[in-house]
């Protein structure tokens, strides 16, 4: 019997391992919005993001409801690494039934205390006695936390049930209680629980812990989780504490194998039977009740106790946590196991005495394990979640258990690595209960409030207001409309080109089409094969050296003519004379649909003798000049144009352009009538706005901060393509660097610590904030982009530095959309409709790669133009198909 009683207390691995893997499921099901309300393991958010760095200070008071007592503390923090806190502290015993009186009365006690234990400490420094103190309030029991300082009581537990409380934020009644001992300058920041209070305890002497564990009269384990993870919040970035409460796992049944028939005795006599299964088998509260109801039973079945009588067993609360720790921590024979026994009041045998003490360490040993298991579960979760390969974590702990057992560490930590091998946690014993740790939440809630100011400060310029984005569409609409004004156009900053263009195609085109796609670093040759049951491409691309970029204008359209032929070579094309259609994305003059003079360079080119000539004639007379006969420059387009082109073909309702990519532009079907800078009234044009441009003239000076000139004034344009500077994957990862670099200088990231790789113009690139603002990436992959630009960054860094990508993206999305919706409204209003329902082609790497531009510019021009229903719809290869059918349409009208 006394066999079988041990081995029903002993869990082998293989059903740990299943256990383990229950746990994580239910952790899972906590943190989903959708499950969370099922799950029995609730992971509670705890609303705190973050551990010491060593830079706090001040003084912190603390107030610790225990068991039978209140515990208060005042810590003084210095601010040296949190090395050396000074730490007075008072303890008060509850007064006899209060915690199963009214709540009121709890919670005035508690004021009390506070109140006594100031008057006491305080009083005697006056210079302190008026300052503002900050509380943190250790409070062990369940609660739906809202926000640090707001949370409601869940249920009570551990022999509590005071009135009036369950369901009320109890963060809510200790600061009135506090307001009414007159104590107007203590404020109530902080709540959490004894786990939390353990793992920020042990976060403190240089070292930071992410995972606590409370093995005490009830259990409970707390983690530093991804925050996207916590679907029960809003907080997406960084990570935040979770607690558990783990204590409720298998109240589903899933522990239901493993409860023995002792363990069922245990719950049927408790407050709350059927819950809390799993802190009915490790909490010391309930130990020495599991080994009573096996001495019992083992004394029933007649193997232990046969010749004494043990009726005192039958009374529950006899077999205390502490009876239990002295038998099994007795090394030396029985002697001491028989001292207990019969102070009890039984006559044991020798061999009663050695069965007693297998049974409490088959308990205890029990409780160990099954404390790994959870840790294991934890563990292996933080490694998944972090996308690690292994994981190495400092893990506080604290609580009767540990403390009363010495081999509690060690199955702790072996059981944990059999389960989870893959993670390596090192065990911090928390040195001062909860105590020290509410302080360091505390201020470590007053250090990010503090920085979240100046945080606000630093990007305040750069987040807009509906107002500004009004603001904005109204600037564009009047530049819009001085652009097409013959007398006004050669002042204007949005030019508002004529393209010449004046139909959109209409699906009779037929034939093959060469494309040149000319707009930045790279360039593409394509053909087009345009038949009656679709588009056929080939295509190929060529770089262009920053030289040539650079030097003159024969040796770049040279250039392009020697990889025009190369690529006709290749497609055996060179016996042809085909249509090619040109697309040219800088600045032109356009004086028809084969001619246009180059205004400005923009994107790095600085080519000579090409401002002002016709870039038409250039190639052609590049062509020339390497005797290339094999094609015919019949429309030049820029890539806006082609975009809206390539669309056009597959949608008819597509009149709108957008290229959002490494500069920005937009092109519409303007009405021919509206259009002065051209003769003629019938139709359509499309105009290419160069928008890049707007603001050159300094109307939106408001909205340009430190940063954006800082930028500009580095540029080789400076003061031209402001709007584009605000906007285009050139310039974003320019903006960011420098957002970075003041903030470092305010002490709010990297330590204030500037590497002199940060400092390097265009190192922080656009595709970075693309990275960084991927839902759901982990915070390592983050650092590890810093990393490359040798920045030491801490999880904070990079939680911050996602919220200032996030500021700048969003701001190019909003003023973007802006653009666009005066474009709509003026197409809305030119037709005289109601609702306007319109499509935009659109293009460009920021557009199509970056995770929230095309949400947040989609939402913002909703809002800005109600009037208006926008689709939008990516181009296919805008600026080499559309480019091709530009021409294409082009030889169907000479025909």
């Amino acid at each position: 019997q006394i066999q079988r009683a041990l081995r029903s207390l002993s869990i082998p691995l293989e059903r740990l391992h299943i256990m383990k893997g229950h746990m994580m499921q239910d952790m899972c099901k906590g943190l989903s919005r959708q499950t969370h309300a099922q799950a029995k393991v609730r992971m509670l958010p705890t609303y705190i993001c973050s551990t010491p760095n060593g830079t706090e200070k001040g003084d912190f008071l603390v107030v610790e409801l225990c068991q039978s007592q209140v515990r208060t503390l005042l810590v003084t923090l210095y601010g040296d690494g949190n090395m050396s806190p000074n730490m007075v502290y008072k303890i008060f015993d509850l007064p006899e039934g209060i915690t199963q009186g009214e709540g009121e009365a709890l919670f005035d006690f508690i004021a009390q205390c506070v109140s006594q234990f100031l008057a006491e400490t305080v009083s005697s420094d006056n210079s302190k006695a008026e300052e503002r103190l900050p509380l943190g309030f250790v409070f062990p029991f369940s609660c739906r936390q809202t926000q640090l300082d707001k949370a409601e009581l869940l249920y009570w537990s551990k022999g509590f049930s005071c009135s009036d409380v369950v369901g009320k934020d109890v963060v809510q009644l200790l600061q009135s209680a506090i307001n009414k001992q007159e104590l107007c300058h203590v404020d109530v920041v902080a709540l959490m629980n004894d786990t939390v209070g353990t793992m920020m305890t042990c976060s403190t002497e240089g070292r930071t812990c992410e995972v606590a564990i409370v093995a005490d009269k009830g259990s409970n384990c707390c983690f530093m989780a991804e925050a996207y993870l916590v679907e029960t919040t809003d907080e997406t970035s960084g990570r935040m504490c979770v607690n558990t409460e783990w204590g409720c796992f298998g109240d589903d049944g899933a522990l239901n194998d493993v409860f023995t028939p002792y363990d069922e005795c245990v719950d049927v006599e408790s407050n709350n039977p059927g819950e809390k299964r799993f802190e009915k088998m490790v909490g010391t509260l309930y130990l020495g009740e599991i080994v009573r109801h096996a001495l019992i039973a083992l004394t029933a079945e007649k193997a232990i106790f046969t010749d004494t009588n043990i009726a005192v067993l039958k009374e529950k609360g006899v077999f205390t946590m502490q009876h239990v720790l002295d038998i099994v921590n007795n090394e030396e024979g029985t002697s001491e196991v028989r001292r207990i026994l019969e102070v009890l009041g039984l006559q044991p045998s020798e061999r009663d005495c050695g069965r007693v003490q297998q049974v409490c360490r088959a308990v205890v040993g029990r409780a160990s394990t099954l404390h790994a298991t959870g840790l294991a579960a934890i563990l292996s979760y933080m490694c998944q979640t972090r996308d690690m390969e292994t994981l190495m974590v400092n893990v506080g702990v604290e609580g009767e258990l540990f403390a009363g057992y010495p081999r509690f560490e060690e199955i702790l930590m072996s059981v944990s690595r059999l389960l989870s091998p893959e993670c390596m946690g090192t065990l911090l014993p928390s040195k001062d209960g909860s105590g020290r740790g509410a302080a360091m939440v505390t201020a470590v809630a007053l250090r990010l409030a503090a920085q979240r100011r100046e945080v606000n400060e630093v990007l305040a310029p750069l987040r807009l207001s509906r107002a500004d984005l009004e603001k904005v569409q109204a600037l564009m609409r009047e530049e819009m409309d001085r652009g097409l004004c013959k007398e006004t156009n050669a002042s204007a900053s949005v030019r508002m080109l004529p393209t010449y263009v004046s139909h959109t195609p209409d699906g009779t085109e037929r034939g093959d089409f060469l494309a040149l796609d000319l707009g930045g670093t790279n360039f593409r040759v394509l053909v087009v094969h345009v038949a009656e049951d679709g588009i056929t491409m080939a295509s190929e691309i060529y770089v262009i050296p920053v030289a040539i970029m650079q030097g003159t204008g024969e040796a770049l359209f040279d250039h392009i003519i020697d990889c025009i032929i190369d690529f006709q070579m290749k497609q055996n094309l060179v016996a042809d004379i085909l249509p090619l259609g040109f697309t040219f994305s800088f600045p032109c003059q356009q004086v028809g649909l084969d001619k246009a003079l180059l205004l400005t360079w923009t994107k790095g080119f600085s080519a000579s003798g090409c401002v002002g000539q016709d870039v038409v004639q250039l190639l052609r007379e590049a062509a020339r000049r390497k005797q290339h006969a094999g094609m015919e420059v019949v429309a030049l387009v820029n890539d806006t144009v082609g975009t809206m082109m390539a669309c056009g073909y597959d949608d008819p309702k597509c009149e709108i352009g957008l290229i959002v990519g490494t500069g920005t532009n937009a092109c519409y079907m303007e009405e021919m009538r509206n259009v002065g800078t051209v003769e003629g009234d019938q139709g359509l044009m499309c105009i290419n706005m160069e928008w890049g441009a707007f603001g050159d003239n300094g109307c939106l000076d408001h909205i340009f901060t430190h940063f954006d000139k800082v930028v500009d004034e580095s540029t080789i344009n400076p003061g031209k393509q402001r709007f584009e500077k605000l906007i285009s994957g050139m310039y974003l990862g320019e903006i960011v660097r420098q957002i970075l670099m003041v903030m470092t200088e305010k002490q709010l990231l990297f330590q204030g610590k500037i590497s002199p790789k940060l400092q390097t113009r265009n190192i922080f690139q656009t595709k970075f904030l693309s990275t960084v603002e991927l839902n759901g990436l982990p915070l390592r992959q983050i650092r590890a982009i810093l990393n490359e630009l040798e920045m030491d960054a801490s999880f904070e860094d990079c939680v911050l530095l996602r919220e200032v990508c996030q500021t700048v993206s969003l701001r190019a999305a909003q003023l973007c959309a802006a653009g666009l919706a005066a474009v709509v409204e003026k197409m809305r209003e030119n037709r005289g409709l109601d609702q306007l329902s319109v499509t935009v082609g659109v293009d460009g790497t920021l557009y199509k790669l970056h995770p929230c531009f095309s949400d947040n510019l989609q939402k913002t021009l909703k809002d800005l133009a109600p009037n208006c229903d926008v689709s939008f719809m990516l181009s296919e290869d805008g600026s080499g198909k559309g480019a091709a059918l530009v021409a294409a349409v082009a030889s169907r009208a000479a025909n």
